[in-house]
């Protein structure tokens, strides 16, 4: 599967999907290989500040983390190249009409939208639509 570099063309592919969990955003001054092992987090980042970590709200209850929102992931199904120019601005300028956050996550492969849980739906039809324009 090669990547994409047409916005055109990523946008007409977009084949969007709600992944199944649900997930929240963490952050933490702990080692990175300790919290990787025990809390299996879909994604990292390591900042100044401390590690963030994004992990299923079901793991983040088992382990009593405290978080503020519950995210649904929007997966993409598009092979869009890391090299390409507009697809998140094109994504986040939709959602942002309808008020809906949106954190971005790219992958070597697919983009991922982590929204609110409670707009998770309304997005996934954004994002659906988009192609369609």
């Amino acid at each position: 599967m090669s990547a994409k570099e047409n916005l055109k063309e990523i946008l007409e592919n977009l084949n969007p999907y709600l992944v199944k969990e649900s997930f929240i955003f963490m952050t933490s001054k702990e080692p990175i290989k300790e919290l990787v092992n025990s809390l299996n987090p879909l994604a990292t980042f390591i900042e100044n500040e401390g590690s963030t970590l994004v992990i299923t709200k079901e793991i983040a209850d088992k382990n009593s983390i405290h978080y503020e929102t519950i995210f649904k992931c929007i997966s993409l199904s598009v092979h869009s190249s890391l090299e390409s120019s507009g697809l998140i601005a094109t994504l986040s300028g939709e959602l942002s009409k309808e008020d809906i956050p949106a954190n971005v996550f790219a992958g070597y492969f697919h983009d991922h939208i982590f929204v609110p849980n409670d707009m998770a739906k309304k997005a996934l039809e954004i994002i659906s639509s988009i192609g369609d324009s």
